[in-house]
């Protein structure tokens, strides 16, 4: 190994890190996006190339996961700590599967009647993950503490909607619901869409790890 090489291995990769985790967090706002256009489209061609978009966009995401985890593989000095930039990396990864999950399913199920539920939580999702995308573009210099913050504390007020709307659907359906195949169906996306609300507020959870420990 060449003495630049060793030197390289020493110096903080924060012009690694950073980029990929605004990639990976802009990544989740076109998947988010592309879920609201979905839940919102009636025209079936339409519904099969977003949901192929989806996957496509999900691909990408986890592209962007694995040069994460290769750059922690081989650097040494990394801008916060290793455990927090693995869990960082994998929810906004989990995010992006959810999302993806959520609208296979609505495909491999043949759901056509979109419900305001499905809706609502599409919505939130694109809520969590500007809010997300916001915060994540502070992190390289951990000047506007209160931003992270601020964008933190509105993805933990998203999940609470969230809950609440997916169990109010859940209810509606096992009152008013007659169907039981349209139940498993119905219910297993909403499980998917609230999922990926849950999964928002982890990364945020990650987030105010990293402030605490950097403050």
């Amino acid at each position: 190994m060449s003495l630049n090489s060793i030197f390289q291995y020493f110096v903080p990769k924060d012009r690694k890190f950073f980029p990929l985790f605004e990639k990976a967090s802009g990544n989740l706002i076109h998947l988010g996006e592309a879920l609201n256009e979905l839940v919102n489209s009636s025209d079936p061609n339409r519904r099969a190339e977003l949901t192929k978009k989806i996957e496509d966009l999900e691909h990408v995401g986890d592209d962007i996961t694995h040069q994460i985890f290769l750059e922690l593989g081989k650097n040494f000095i990394t801008p916060f700590d290793r455990e927090d930039i693995h869990a960082l990396a994998s929810a906004i990864d989990d995010i992006a599967d959810f999302i993806h999950g959520s609208a296979a399913r609505m495909s491999l199920y043949k759901v056509t009647d979109i419900t305001a539920p499905f809706t609502k939580l599409a919505e939130l999702i694109l809520q969590g993950c500007i809010d997300l995308n916001k915060a994540v573009g502070e992190l390289k210099n951990l000047k506007n503490i209160r931003l992270i913050t601020d964008s933190c504390v509105r993805i933990n007020s998203m999940e609470n909607q969230a809950d609440y709307v997916f169990d109010r659907a859940v209810a509606d359906l096992f009152e008013y619901e007659q169907d039981t195949k349209l139940i498993i169906k119905y219910k297993e996306i909403l499980s998917a869409l609230e999922t990926a609300t849950d999964k928002c507020e982890d990364a945020a959870n990650v987030l105010e790890t990293i402030l605490v420990k950097n403050a």
